[in-house]
């Protein structure tokens, strides 16, 4: 075990509370649509859902070290990977198996929820294994794809698949939720991307801020935020989500200072790590209380 131990590096724990964040508003919106859900399998949801999201990070940090990314990337508290692999290259082999390992985790979870529930998650599933593996080798270089692939994993394929593997059915109301992190976590990482453009320019990724410049990212990121805040209003104006769920909105008190500070200091990275922090907490906070939300009704 402490052979291995590096590997926590790779696996990028301080990110891991998004995935719970996500999960827990599909199941707010399963508590809220059926009543009651199964405990064990929510935990095994959870269990799911966290080995999805530690595989992507491990996937990530080894293409990364294989492409020679890491060597030349300037890291950040929130971007340019861990730093394992090329401090530690022996670790390599044992992060790549790490990757597969917790993939099969999810895959076999999905199964499970397949052979209890049907077919109908099947698409879910396999999007997902899809976009665990290609997101950094293949989707990066596609500048939509890069934008829109982690808040389709985080959004509408996490907690609409927790959703149905509580419930054994899909809901407009799942749905609804889910446009709130998948607005949020592609902003996630397209402000992520800013620090690491001359970088990823050099070995071929095609995202937004080098194919547009990151002034024009930025205002991208902004309009993104706004969809994120608009999707809750949407989503109880047209009573898919609780009026409880308003409360979603107060973390705009923290997500309109990031988006200032994204636009003002969009060139210049060191004034712009700020916006990078309250970025992860707008992601953290807003899928919380709009379970809240659903939880109090």
């Amino acid at each position: 075990m402490i052979k291995y131990k590096p590997l926590l590096g790779a696996i990028r724990l301080p990110f891991l509370p998004l995935t719970l964040s996500c999960v827990l508003l599909g199941l707010g919106a399963a508590v809220w649509t059926s009543g009651h859900v199964n405990a064990f399998h929510f935990v095994l949801a959870l269990a799911g859902a966290i080995c999805a999201h530690i595989s992507v990070n491990v996937f990530n940090e080894y293409f990364d070290f294989k492409s020679g990314l890491d060597a030349r990337t300037q890291r950040t508290p929130f971007s340019g990977g861990s730093g394992t692999l090329p401090n530690q290259a022996e670790m390599v082999r044992p992060a790549l198996a790490l990757a597969w390992g917790t993939m099969g985790v999810t895959a076999l979870c999905g199964l499970y929820f397949i052979i209890l529930r049907g077919l109908a998650i099947l698409p879910l599933g396999i999007l997902g294994l899809v976009i665990i593996y290609a997101y950094t080798p293949w989707m990066t270089r596609n500048y939509f794809l890069c934008l829109v692939a982690p808040g389709l994993g985080f959004g509408p394929l996490m907690v609409m698949g927790v959703n149905f593997a509580l419930t054994g059915a899909y809901s407009w109301t799942a749905l609804a939720a889910s446009m709130v992190p998948f607005f949020l976590v592609s902003n996630l990482l397209l402000l992520n991307q800013f620090p690491d453009v001359e970088a990823d320019c050099s070995i071929g990724r095609r995202h937004i801020p080098i194919l547009f410049g990151r002034r024009t990212a930025s205002l991208i990121y902004n309009l993104f935020l706004l969809l994120a805040y608009l999707a809750i209003i949407l989503g109880v104006s047209a009573r898919l989500l609780p009026v409880a769920g308003l409360i979603g909105l107060l973390s705009a008190a923290v997500a309109i200072p990031a988006g200032l500070r994204a636009f003002r200091h969009a060139d210049h990275i060191p004034q712009l790590l700020p916006a990078m922090g309250l970025n992860v907490l707008v992601n953290l906070l807003t899928p919380i209380l709009v379970g809240i939300g659903f939880i109090t009704k």
